[in-house]
This record gives structure tokens, C-alpha cells and sequence, in this order.
């Protein structure tokens, strides 16, 4: 095993230069070429006769080579070389750009093995530029399966696979297996030497889909015992316990009948708080379902019991929209809710602060500026994160840290970014999950439309009519570049174009990330107070502001957007009494393109749509930086294993029954894998 430890920089045919290359592809030690999966495999076994061959495929033949090899020079000094070939079925060119070479090992009336792409056309089939073999030493290059590996400039497929030789040289007949046998006889899997050297040198397909399907479940089963573990170190941590779960005095004071959903969420979340274990929950519901009514019930508990609660929110707005809405409500029962922002006067925070150390604020909402060091609490049981995947996982932590209390807050974390619950069982496995999957009563659905350019006059005069009514739009331009200036170009220069040509007696603003934060805040402010009836912005507007006047928006080159992506920006609109609309403009004549967005078009259920977008474009489009702390996956997908999924979460769980710390001597493979796999992405969150 101390030899697969070997820097790669020391095997035979790598040397420094090539070592800085494979170490971008993370691989560092003789042992990362094991798990630098091929992504697809070229079937090099499976021979057509020439006469079946069609233009655009690759394929494998064999044939005699029919004529004398010749070389001509072209314009540039480039070469083509060509030579004619034949089997019992029929005939075809070979053709090689700028590899003369090749005229020395080919010759006449010989048999060889040829691959290569087809190319067809009127005056016949060609084979360009094959790789080929004698036939009666074929095996190397042809006539096997072949890995396909994601590569960078200055590597070969070569390369790596001469290192995964050395590494599975290294690795031996008799290295221990880290999953037990008994587990893989359960699951049919195959050994890990047999799926190491067949994932990576098949000798049939089969034999690859059966390797991939042992390390698929290896790092879902990983996974699922390092979040079971979390889990239940976290379910058995001890909490606050609140003593008191009496809200109903605080529940008409919110002047709307909750839904069944949220009552739902109070009442588990109210459980959690009561069991005198420490409550991590997740409150996951769509734009407009009510989640903050959820955490106010939950802060209004924990006043009753004596305690503080904090509200953290990625930006000053929404931490400010967050202060006008509850401070007014919780005044009614006598509590005292304070504000502190990155804005704010050094003065203002400073007294801010002191009442919180003092227990005066009962409620505390701001933005990253809670987490700073001058910040504490007396009494603090509850920390509330609004839209949790914009904060990263230390950030929670460090608020949760200033408690006060004798033991550590409980948490809950919102987010109207919808999750397939197949991914959720992921990206949250060591949370509670509560999800409010109903809109309240009244409140009507965005009505959205797909339409093209020679729609875009009519369109506006739409958009105009709104404005007219006293109303407000959104016009959305995609990210053109983040690293330029060309996104402050787009975005102005298209504003200037609008209120030129359209929307001349209206006042327009323009916001983007090149903007100050303060910047930012000032324009949004603006639109929310009705001083600008036009914004035209790029995706900063996606998570934000709550402006109930605004009923349209516009998204332009919409096909350049996720689906989960456009329905957050839609979300910005619909949030007052009147009838809100969606326009998605696109040029696109793509099938696929045109299909996904009118999937938009036809259902407002962010958890449908996001079902589809895990279906289109994986997991990525939910959260663009990891910011989750999870592991990233090497080859098991959470779109395609499904399946494999739901078996390696059954396995960890009958395991974590009989072993809960894995401390048996049989289990060490499983736990030394669970610790690498999450210290190798994640902070080292399990240790």
C-alpha cells in the first residue's frame, strides 16, 4: 500500500513537467490515477465489414492494404498520405494529415487492423487518420476497449494509462477491500481489484459497467455513513429545552391564515426544541410559500422561553426587509428586535451590540456583520440563515458559536431554491428537512411566456401598458463576463437602448456586479420605493428584494439560464395582489432548448421544475460554488444512480446500527475511507 503513496512525479514516464499537469487533474500520488475514472470507452473489439460502414462513426476493421502507400504535399508543406484497403465486402481509402511516417509500417497485401472516423461523401468512404496494427499482433491499440479520459493540453491518454498500470501493479492481488464481503455478495459487487482493473482496462463492456456500478455504490455508501454519523453526533447533542410551545396568541397577530404546510414546519420545528436535543432543520419551500412566518413563530417560542434568537441574510436589503416586517410584529408582545448591518455607523452597531450582550434585543437580524468578534449574545437559542446555500458552512457556524447559553443554539436554515428531494437526500442527509409545498390561499401564479424577437414590439407595449397602471418591471440580461468589464457595457448600453426607444418617459435603472455593494443596495432601494419603474439587471436581482409592485419580468437569452435559475428570477414578481407575468425571450431553435423553457411556461412548482433541471443539466445548476460542504463526487451521479443510491443508503444505515462509530476491526477500511473522502473536499467536518 506504501507504494501507491508514491508522488507521481517518480513514476517511470512522468517526470516534473508532466507531474504539474496530472496535478491539476488532482492527481498527486501513484494511487489518484486508481480514481481518475474514465468518463467513456472506445469499443476497439467489434469489427464491420467495409460495406456497412456509414460516415460520422467510429469504427474497426480489417483489411489488406490494396495499393502502394503514397504522399503528397499540399500548400503549407502539409502531407496526405493515402493508401486503398479491402475486405470480402468491399473497399475504401485511408487517409493520414501531416504522418508520411506511417508509409514505412504499411505493406501492400498485408492484413491489419484498422480504427479510425468514417467520412463518406459522393466519391466514396474514407477512414481518417486510423490508428492500425498488424493483424496478426493486434491487441495494443486495437481489437481491446479503450478508456476515455478527460484530458488536458500536454497529456495523453497514454500517459495516464501508463501510470494506472504502475498504479494497479502497486495495488496487488491481495490488498484488503475496504467494503467487507458479505456486504458485496449482498449487493453483487465486484471485488476491488477486478472493478479497479476493469473500470479502467474492460475486457468487455459488461465488465465495465459492473466495475462502475461497485464504485458508484463505494462512494455513495461512504457518503451516507459520513452524514448518518453527523447526524446522529448532531440528534444526540444536547439543546436548549424550551419549556413553553404556546403560540397561539402569536399566530393571529400575522393577519393571514397560515397553511397546512407551515404548520406543519412550526410544529416540527417546535418539537425539535422542546426534545432537549439540539435542532438542525432545513425549511425548504418555493418563492412566496411562507417560510419567514415559519421562523417567526420559531423566534417568538424562543422569547417565550427566555431566550434570543439571530436572523442572518446574504445582503443589507434583504436583512433590512427582514427588520421592517418583524420588528412591527414582534412589538405587539412586547419584544425588542435590532438591526445591524456592514452599512451602519461604527456608533450605531456599537450600541446594537451592547444590547445584544445585554439581552435587551430579543431578536437580531443583519447580514456576515453578526459574525464579526464584537458580536455576542446573553442568552442566544435560535439561529435562523435565510437562503442557507449563500453562506458557507463556517460562517453558520461561527453565529451558532456565540450562544451564551450553556449549551449551543438551535438552527434553522430556509431556502426557496427548491431541491429534488433525490438531491436533498444529499446536499441535506444531515439535516431535518421540513418543506412547505403549498402557496397560501389567493395568491395567483405567474403567468409566463416564451416569445421571440418578432414578439419583442408587442412585448413592450405590454411592459408599457403595466407602467402606465403604476406597476414595475424587471428587464434580466445574462452574465456576459464576471471578470470584465463587458457585463457593465451590456447591461448599459442596453438601458440606453430601452429608454431611448421604449421607455422614454420612465425612469430606468441599471444594476450589476460591478457595482459597490452600496451601490447596489441604493439602486434596489430605489425600484422598491417606486423612484425607478424599469431595472434592467443581471442575475444579482435573482435572490433579493421583495417588491410587491413589481408585476413583470423579463428575461433576455433565457436559453443561456438553468431552469431552477429562471424560476428564481420569475420569483422576484407575483409577491403583491395583482396578476404578475413572465417573458422569456429567446432566439434558439433548438429542440431540446425550446422544450426545457416551455416546461417553464407550463407549471409555477419550483420542485417540478427543479426535478427537471437535475434531469437536464446534474446538480451543479443548484449551487454554482460549493458552498454546502459536502463532498464532490468522482464517477457516482446523482441524476443516473438513483437506484444504486437508495441501496447504499440502506446499507449504511443496518451498518451504522450494529457499529455506530465503525470501532470493529472489520469496519477500519470503511471508516479510514469515510474520513479521506470528506477531508479530501469538506473542512474535515467529521473530525
Amino acid at each position: 500500500m506504501d507504494a501507491l503513496k508514491t508522488d507521481v512525479r517518480f513514476v517511470k514516464g512522468i517526470g516534473e513537467k508532466r507531474a504539474k499537469l496530472l496535478n491539476r487533474l488532482s492527481i498527486f500520488t501513484l494511487s489518484d490515477f486508481l480514481t481518475y475514472f474514465p468518463r467513456d470507452y472506445e469499443d476497439r473489439t467489434r469489427f464491420m465489414p467495409v460495406a456497412e460502414l456509414s460516415g460520422g462513426v467510429s469504427a474497426c476493421i480489417k483489411a489488406v492494404l490494396a495499393t502502394e502507400v503514397r504522399v503528397a504535399r499540399t500548400r503549407g508543406a502539409q502531407t496526405v498520405t493515402k493508401a486503398r484497403v479491402f475486405d470480402e465486402t468491399g473497399s475504401l481509402s485511408i487517409v493520414f494529415f501531416n504522418q508520411p511516417y506511417v508509409k514505412e509500417r504499411l505493406q501492400k497485401g498485408k492484413e491489419y487492423i484498422f480504427f479510425g472516423r468514417v467520412q463518406s461523401d459522393l466519391l466514396g468512404k474514407e477512414l481518417i487518420n486510423p490508428v492500425f496494427e498488424p493483424a496478426a499482433e493486434a491487441g495494443k491499440t486495437t481489437g481491446r476497449i479503450l478508456p476515455v479520459y478527460p484530458l488536458i493540453s500536454g497529456l495523453t491518454r497514454n500517459i495516464v494509462m501508463q501510470g494506472t498500470q504502475a498504479a494497479l501493479s502497486a495495488f496487488g492481488d491481495g490488498e484488503a477491500d475496504a467494503l467487507p464481503s458479505e456486504l458485496r455478495e449482498r449487493y453483487k459487487l465486484a471485488h476491488a481489484r477486478f472493478a479497479y482493473e476493469n473500470i479502467h482496462f474492460p475486457k468487455t463492456l459488461e465488465d465495465a459497467l459492473l466495475s462502475r456500478r461497485r464504485f458508484v455504490f463505494e462512494e455513495l455508501f461512504f457518503l451516507s455513513i459520513g452524514l448518518k454519523q453527523l447526524k446522529n453526533r448532531r440528534q444526540e447533542a444536547e439543546g436548549i429545552h424550551f419549556q413553553t410551545l404556546e403560540t397561539g396568541e402569536f399566530l393571529p397577530a400575522l393577519g393571514f391564515a397560515l397553511t397546512g404546510a407551515q404548520r406543519r414546519a412550526i410544529g416540527e420545528a417546535a418539537l425539535d426544541m422542546a426534545s432537549g436535543k439540539l435542532m438542525n432543520r432545513l425549511v425548504q419551500g418555493d418563492v412566496g410559500s411562507g417560510k419567514t412566518a415559519v421562523a417567526a413563530a420559531c423566534i417568538y417560542l424562543a422569547a417565550k422561553n427566555g431566550y434570543q434568537s439571530a436572523l442572518m441574510a446574504p445582503t443589507s436589503i434583504l436583512a433590512e426587509q427582514h427588520f421592517q416586517a418583524l420588528s412591527p410584529l414582534f412589538e405587539r408582545f412586547s419584544l425588542k428586535t435590532g438591526l445591524l448591518t456592514g452599512s451602519m455607523s461604527a456608533k450605531e452597531k456599537v450600541l446594537v451590540c451592547e444590547m445584544a450582550r445585554s439581552g435587551e434585543i430579543d431578536l437580531l437580524i443583519g447580514t456576515h456583520a453578526l459574525i464579526e468578534k464584537e458580536v455576542g449574545f446573553l442568552k442566544l437559542a435560535l439561529v435562523v440563515t435565510d437562503e442557507q446555500h449563500r453562506f458557507g458552512v463556517r460562517q453558520r457556524a461561527a453565529l451558532s458559536g456565540k450562544g451564551g447559553a450553556d449549551r449551543p443554539p438551535h438552527t434553522l436554515v430556509m431556502s426557496a431554491t427548491p431541491i429534488p428531494r433525490t438531491l436533498a437526500l444529499i446536499l441535506y442527509g444531515d439535516l431535518d428537512v421540513s418543506v412547505i409545498d403549498e402557496l397560501p390561499p389567493g395568491r395567483k401564479e405567474i403567468k409566463t411566456a416564451l416569445r421571440t424577437d418578432a414578439a419583442r414590439e408587442k412585448a413592450f407595449q405590454f411592459i408599457r401598458g403595466q407602467l402606465a397602471l403604476g406597476r414595475q418591471a424587471y428587464i434580466v440580461c445574462p452574465l456576459v463576463d464576471e471578470n470584465g468589464n463587458e457585463e457593465l457595457k451590456a447591461t448599459q448600453a442596453y438601458a440606453r437602448e430601452l429608454k431611448k426607444a421604449v421607455f422614454s418617459d420612465f425612469e430606468l435603472g441599471v444594476l450589476h456586479g460591478r457595482l459597490k455593494p452600496s451601490e447596489k443596495e441604493e439602486m434596489m432601494r430605489r425600484f422598491s420605493r417606486n423612484e425607478i419603474q424599469v431595472l434592467v439587471s443581471t442575475t444579482v436581482i435573482e435572490v433579493g428584494v421583495n417588491v410587491p409592485n413589481a408585476t413583470v419580468m423579463v428575461v433576455e437569452n433565457a436559453e443561456r439560464f438553468g431552469l431552477s435559475q429562471l424560476h428564481q428570477l420569475r420569483g422576484r414578481v407575483g409577491r403583491g395582489e395583482e396578476q404578475s407575468y413572465c417573458i422569456l425571450f429567446t432566439e434558439s431553435r433548438s429542440e431540446e432548448t425550446l422544450r426545457r423553457l416551455k416546461a417553464l411556461c407550463g407549471t409555477n412548482d419550483g420542485f417540478q421544475i427543479a426535478e427537471e433541471d437535475l434531469r437536464l443539466r446534474g446538480p451543479g445548476d443548484f449551487f454554482g460554488k460549493r458552498q454546502h460542504g459536502l463532498p464532490e463526487m468522482r464517477i457516482a451521479s446523482f441524476v443516473s444512480d438513483v437506484k444504486t443510491l437508495k441501496e447504499a443508503q440502506n446499507a449504511a444505515e443496518e451498518l451504522l446500527k450494529t457499529d455506530p462509530e465503525l470501532e470493529r476491526p472489520e469496519h477500519a477500511g470503511i471508516l479510514r475511507r469515510v474520513k479521506e473522502l470528506f477531508e479530501r473536499d469538506s473542512q474535515g467536518i467529521l473530525n
